[in-house]
């Protein structure tokens, strides 16, 4: 509750406000599962948005988003507001404004390669110092190349080009290894794995849009939706890292302020701090001891006060403790020490308040007036006058799809950046050596088309002469054949003409016997008749002439 400016908080047997000039000095809520830490953060963040404070809230089981919307006035809340004596109770949501690093639940948060820079970057990656140094290089060449960095793979783009071209650039910038080059892109791709491609992009978060009023001049509760987001770690560290140093590098120095420019409230705080970055704890401790000057409140919800590291608990001035349980010696002497950090109160004991301290009870100090803390008071906070519950979908989506940053946040800009500027260079490079390949292919495919055509040639040539040979050996064979036959045909021919006349020869001593046959015969018979004497005679004759 906003009442005479001031922040009404609870009561007890006396009213318990915080004093908005004293709500810079950050602050603790703390208590165990289910004794009021959630509607102690509402009936806070909401009396600081009806003072005109602006809020942010790291809402991480989603039940914070109920700021939106007015509560109920059920029977029971009704009571205990009449025992409280507060009797017509305003029920009205705040102004509120979701946020959602994933673009899924509110309005994207995002961030630039370049905003976050090289050493942020390497100290929550765990670079190296050389690796750093490597990283260091990569940012300084895209600068003078007129490469920008906006998204993650602009930046592994980025990488890859200076490690390809490492020997060009180590005399102008100093050694680049390529084993740094390969820590940064394994690191580099663990945090794309954990959502960085998302995170990392345009339009970046503007800061002081986190810092407005509405037109009643409440101011809004920024709600940034991390049920999704703390389940990767390395993407939770690497927003709240930006967060705080761009914080703490945007805004001025206003010194004492009659209320602060925003509070921050951290639910689930033992989340942000377990196994958190060395880089995102230094940042934390340096953000909680300086931003107070900038106007910055910081609070942060978790169940014991031994959850937040020393040096960020010793500059947590209001607190709010709610009950805690002491089953074992740890619970125990937690319970002492959280005793021991309030100014005491004669009327009661601390320590053993706090173990006996009823659902939405607490025990409370905030800074007064001069700075110093209040005696602590045992008091009910006074529940919010919004929902104590979360905020029904519909709502949240109605809220979110007609706020006028919609038009600012709503679409994602991919502009024309480094990956785009190297993969066309690489597409213009290898096109280039694809046309020359495609050239040399056709050249040596020009010239085994000549060199077969010459083998054609050549072959073809020898097929010729082999052909020619062939009809010469041929040629000669017929002629040889040939004169064979015409010499066959002539041994033919005489052994004929032999035959013939051996033939003839023959017929002729056949005539030449038979003619002596007959002549003997007529002989023989002349003889008989003119006797031998004479028949001899001319036998002899005849013979002769024969």
């Amino acid at each position: 509750m906003y009442v005479d400016g001031k922040l009404q908080i609870a009561r007890g047997d006396l009213p318990v406000y915080l004093i908005p000039r004293m709500a810079n000095r950050h602050g603790l809520i703390a208590g165990a599962t289910g004794t009021g830490k959630t509607v102690t953060l509402k009936t806070i963040a909401q009396s600081m948005s009806d003072a005109g404070i602006p809020v942010f809230l790291a809402d991480i089981k989603g039940d914070v988003s109920g700021v939106a919307v007015p509560g109920e006035a059920t029977e029971k809340l009704t009571e205990r507001l009449a025992n409280l004596g507060i009797y017509n109770y305003d029920f009205h949501g705040c102004p509120t404004r979701f946020w959602d690093v994933f673009g899924e639940g509110g309005l994207p948060a995002r961030t630039t390669i370049s905003e976050m820079g090289p050493v942020l970057l390497s100290r929550l990656l765990g670079l190296t110092e050389v690796q750093e140094g490597v990283l260091n290089i990569v940012f300084h060449v895209a600068d003078d190349e007129g490469l920008l960095l906006l998204d993650l793979k602009d930046l592994r783009s980025m990488v890859n080009y200076v490690g390809e071209h490492a020997k060009d650039y180590t005399l102008s910038y100093g050694q680049i290894a390529s084993q740094s080059i390969g820590a940064i892109q394994r690191a580099l791709l663990q945090l794309h794995d954990a959502g960085g491609d998302i995170f990392f992009g345009e339009p970046a978060l503007d800061i002081s849009d986190w810092l407005q009023v509405d037109s009643d001049g409440k101011g809004y509760i920024n709600v940034l939706d991390c049920v999704r987001l703390v389940q990767s770690p390395l993407l939770y560290s690497t927003f709240l890292l930006w967060m705080l140093s761009e914080l703490y590098e945007t805004l001025p120095e206003v010194g004492d302020l009659d209320k602060p420019k925003v509070c921050f409230f951290f639910d689930e705080a033992h989340l942000l701090f377990n196994n958190a970055p060395r880089a995102l704890m230094d940042k934390i401790e340096q953000i909680v001891k300086l931003v107070r000057s900038k106007g910055v409140g910081v609070y942060f919800i978790t169940q014991s006060p031994s959850d937040i590291p020393d040096p960020v608990l010793a500059q947590l001035s209001n607190k709010v403790q709610h009950a805690l349980r002491a089953y074992t010696p740890a619970e125990q002497k937690a319970i002492k020490a959280a005793a021991e950090s309030f100014r005491e109160n004669p009327a009661f004991d601390t320590a053993q308040a706090i173990t006996e301290l009823g659902t939405g009870e607490a025990l409370i100090s905030f800074l007064q007036e001069d700075g110093t803390p209040s005696v602590v008071e045992r008091a009910m906070v006074i529940a919010p006058t919004c929902s104590m519950d979360a905020a029904p979908a519909d709502a949240k989506s109605y809220i979110v799809a007609n706020d006028p940053l919609q038009s600012k946040y709503g679409a994602t800009i991919d502009r024309e950046s480094a990956y785009e500027i190297l993969n066309a260079s690489i597409l213009a490079a290898q096109e280039a050596a694809e046309a020359q390949r495609i050239a040399d292919e056709e050249a040596r495919q020009r010239a085994a088309e000549e060199a077969e055509a010459e083998k054609q040639r050549i072959a073809e040539e020898k097929q010729a002469e082999r052909e020619a040979r062939e009809a010469e050996r041929q040629a000669e064979r017929e002629a040889r054949e040939a004169q064979r036959q015409a010499e066959r045909e002539e041994r033919e021919a005489a052994r004929k003409a032999e035959a013939e006349e051996r033939a003839r020869l023959r017929q002729e001593e056949a005539e030449r016997k038979q003619k002596t046959r007959l002549i003997d015969a007529a002989l023989t018979s002349a003889s008989r008749s003119l006797g031998s004497g004479v028949a001899r005679g001319i036998l002899g004759s005849l013979k002769k002439i024969i």
